[in-house]
C-alpha cells in the first residue's frame, strides 16, 4: 500500500486557531496538540483523497456495475449459497 505522506518529512511550526474553551480542556487533559492534529489531518486527507478518487473514476465504476448487471460475475458459477 502507498504511503499517505512522508512521515520522515521535517516538521513545521505552524499557526492556528482554536476554540479557547476547547485549548483550556485539552491543556488540561495535557492532550498533545501537534499529535492529535496530524491524527486528525490525516483522517481528513484520507477522506478527501477518497472522494477525489471516487469522482475520478466514477464513469469506470459505473461501467463495471452496468457489467456486472448485464453479464454476472465470473465467480458466479463458484458461489455456493
Amino acid at each position: 500500500m502507498t504511503q499517505l505522506y512522508n512521515q520522515s518529512a521535517v516538521k513545521k511550526p505552524t499557526n492556528v486557531s482554536v476554540n479557547s474553551d476547547l485549548l483550556v480542556k485539552a491543556r488540561s487533559l495535557k492532550l498533545n496538540l501537534s499529535a492529535t492534529l496530524e491524527k486528525a489531518l490525516v483522517s481528513e486527507v484520507k477522506a478527501a483523497e477518497r472522494l477525489q478518487w471516487l469522482k475520478k473514476n466514477k464513469d469506470a465504476i459505473q461501467a463495471a456495475n452496468n457489467l456486472a448487471e448485464q453479464k454476472g460475475l465470473f465467480t458466479d458459477s463458484f458461489r455456493t449459497l
